[in-house]
């Protein structure tokens, strides 16, 4: 019996939802209840952004079956990664004092861009190459 056994379909799929509920909650968050960080807050709040649509990314690269080639799950995952973020930016148009942001969009997809480049390389179920 080996030592480390691949975890099952399901729980691959668990960091994606753990990162999709935090996502939402943080949007979900009215604006008069929103920290304010000084004269970082639009680099505090818009880093934000770009690394938790980073950690969606890489939990979508990380969810979807290792069968498939490494350049279509990264693909895949970036979709992915921008279509939630779309829908997102769509449910913060409905909370109070928010509104939705293309350029919040752009920020969450070059995110998740971002550590898919960097991450998916590494991965213990990557081929170990980038798209090309």
């Amino acid at each position: 019996m080996p030592l480390v056994t691949k975890p099952s379909p399901v729980l691959r799929w668990l960091p994606a939802l753990v990162m999709m509920g935090v996502i939402f909650l943080a949007s979900s968050t009215p604006a008069g209840e929103l920290p304010f960080f000084g004269r970082w807050d639009i680099w505090v709040k818009k880093g934000g952004h770009a690394l938790g649509y980073g950690l969606l990314g890489l939990s979508y690269f990380y969810a979807l079956p290792p069968r498939l080639s490494s350049s279509y799950r990264w693909w895949m995952a970036w979709l992915m990664a921008v279509v939630f973020a779309l829908s997102d930016e769509f449910h913060q148009s409905f909370v109070e004092g928010r509104g939705s942001s293309l350029i919040d969009v752009g920020i969450d997809s070059f995110g998740a861009g971002l550590s898919l480049l960097l991450g998916a390389a590494y991965s213990s179920n990557s081929d170990s190459s980038v798209p090309s």
